[in-house]
């Protein structure tokens, strides 16, 4: 098996470490999906909009898990066994990653990208037109397909004959 250097070492680190960071900072692909659809058929609609943030706990939950991550890696690649400092048996597992150190880093970095994602991204949304709600993901669970989306704001406009020059999303 292939083993790195000191600085092929370091190059796999950060490599990890600057993956983990774009991946906690990407947002939601939806709001800009549905955005660019709206602009098409309502094209004198102004929008606006930003992701809507995670929970405190679970913000703290996928920081914890980046850090976890980080710090398994640099173990695994490192090869210092904490478990003998905490006068513990060695795992098997652990034994199988030493092993097989550039699958066990991208198995760890891939599983905790899972686990962090699933804490970071909430997909919420809501729509008003003229500060007015008129859908929210948060109040009903679920993300509307885009026909139903235009059909709320058909309705919505047809309603109250208003100019749809005003449509926001938070």
């Amino acid at each position: 098996m292939a083993e790195f250097g000191p600085g092929g070492l370091s190059a796999v680190l950060l490599l990890f470490m600057a993956l983990t960071l774009r991946d906690i900072y990407i947002g939601s692909k939806v709001f800009q999906e549905y955005s660019n659809a709206i602009s098409q058929v309502y094209p004198d609609i102004r929008i606006q909009g930003e992701n809507h943030p995670p929970t405190p706990i679970n913000r703290c939950f996928a920081q914890l898990i980046s850090y976890l991550k980080l710090l398994s890696i640099l173990l695994i690649i490192s090869g210092q066994n904490p478990f003998s400092l905490l006068s513990l048996d060695t795992p098997s597992a652990w034994t199988w990653s030493q092993n097989n150190k550039i699958f066990s880093c991208l198995m760890a970095f891939f599983i905790c990208n899972m686990m962090e994602t699933h804490f970071l991204s909430t997909g919420a949304f809501e729509v008003t037109l003229n500060d007015v709600p008129i859908w929210s993901k948060l109040q009903s669970g679920y993300i509307p397909n885009i026909q139903e989306m235009f059909q709320i704001l058909d309705t919505h406009l047809k309603m109250n004959q208003v100019d749809p020059m005003t449509f926001t999303s938070t």
